[in-house]
């Protein structure tokens, strides 16, 4: 028994040691480039088009439209109140923006990037999501508590689905299920695209008030960040929960690599990048914390070569919480604007 003891001892420390030792050899992630773009005005989520090699931003009143192999502004979709999320339809030629000033979806042209109609949604949308199934768009109104179905063929709206609470952002596996953080009753809803009904309701304890939302569509795992500091990991086919690891302050989105499995979440109140392993053999944990810059809060991932973006400025002081700005975020100095690039 003790022979046999000593061998399994022996045979976890070395799978240990092989282990750190990979770990060890992995290059960390560093900053590669700062492009500096200007321009005055807040930001939200950010989206790549990997085809296209283009990035796009959102910036309250427009969409700027970067080049990433140069690093320069292409064009800026313009007249817009205020930009939050942006969605592709891959098998296309179009792309479609939130502007939760306006209550409104937009199609875009992927190619000239003109608008080509403005679709009416509930009140403040913010995520967007192309659902490839049904050939459906999916707008989740904050204002409304409810989210807007849209036909992609004939830019029509189809129904409404009221939903328990404020909906942040959603991601789709792909497959006709689509799946949404609800900020004030930290859970998450499946939706069925077929159906057009909410197919369930899985709690993110211990996560609070999520924002970011990513999935692994092949290892059925959904990736939330919340409020207190936790990144909430569920089997998004049973809503188990499956790991929390401890990310930063004030994330507000979450990047999920396919290629590398990894996960990303962008901590703007601390001003760090968490990255996670998400094939590690003892289960999430996070490998490395990048510095990024205070207000870097969104992020987008190049899934074609792992590349990382985030978005900052120079900031001044913290007004008082507002209605209109209930997470006291500071001022934006003009022209500061840059996007931070990551790579290992």
């Amino acid at each position: 028994m003790r022979s046999r003891s000593r061998i399994v001892f022996a045979l976890l420390a070395l799978s240990l040691a092989l282990s750190l030792s990979v770990r060890a050899s992995e290059p960390p992630f560093k900053l590669q480039n700062t492009w500096k773009l200007g321009g005055d005005g807040n930001w939200d989520y950010m989206a790549v088009d990997p085809t296209a090699h283009i990035l796009y931003i959102a910036r309250l009143n427009r969409i700027m439209v970067v080049d990433i192999q140069s690093g320069k502004v292409v064009t800026e979709i313009t007249g817009l109140t205020h930009a939050h999320g942006i969605a592709f339809d891959l098998a296309g030629k179009v792309g479609y923006i939130s502007d939760g000033g306006a209550g409104a979806i937009l199609v875009f042209d992927r190619v000239s990037y003109k608008i080509l109609t403005t679709i009416p949604a509930g009140k403040n949308p913010d995520a967007v999501v192309f659902e490839p199934t049904q050939r459906r768009v999916f707008a989740f109104n904050g204002g409304s508590h409810d989210a807007t179905v849209i036909d992609a063929a004939t830019n029509s709206v189809i129904t409404t689905i009221p939903l328990a609470g404020r909906p942040e952002f959603s991601v789709t596996d792909g497959a006709g299920n689509l799946f949404v953080n609800i900020e004030d009753t930290s859970e998450i809803l499946r939706l069925d695209a077929a159906t057009l009904k909410v197919a369930a309701s899985w709690s993110l304890a211990p996560g609070e008030n999520p924002s970011g939302l990513a999935i692994d569509t092949v290892g059925h795992r959904l990736f939330s960040v919340c409020d207190n500091n936790k990144m909430i990991i569920l089997d998004s086919q049973t809503g188990k929960l499956i790991a929390a690891p401890t990310i930063g302050e004030g994330a507000d989105a979450v990047a999920f690599d396919a290629a590398h499995q990894l996960v990303f979440s962008s901590n703007g109140e601390s001003g760090t990048m968490t990255v996670v392993r998400a094939a590690a053999p003892s289960g999430y944990e996070a490998i490395q914390t990048l510095s990024t810059s205070l207000g870097a809060r969104t992020i987008a991932v190049d899934p074609s070569t792992g590349t990382v973006y985030t978005v900052s400025a120079a900031l001044g002081l913290k007004p008082p919480a507002s209605p209109s700005n209930p997470k006291r975020r500071p001022t934006i100095l003009p022209n500061s604007f840059v996007v931070l690039v990551y790579s290992r």
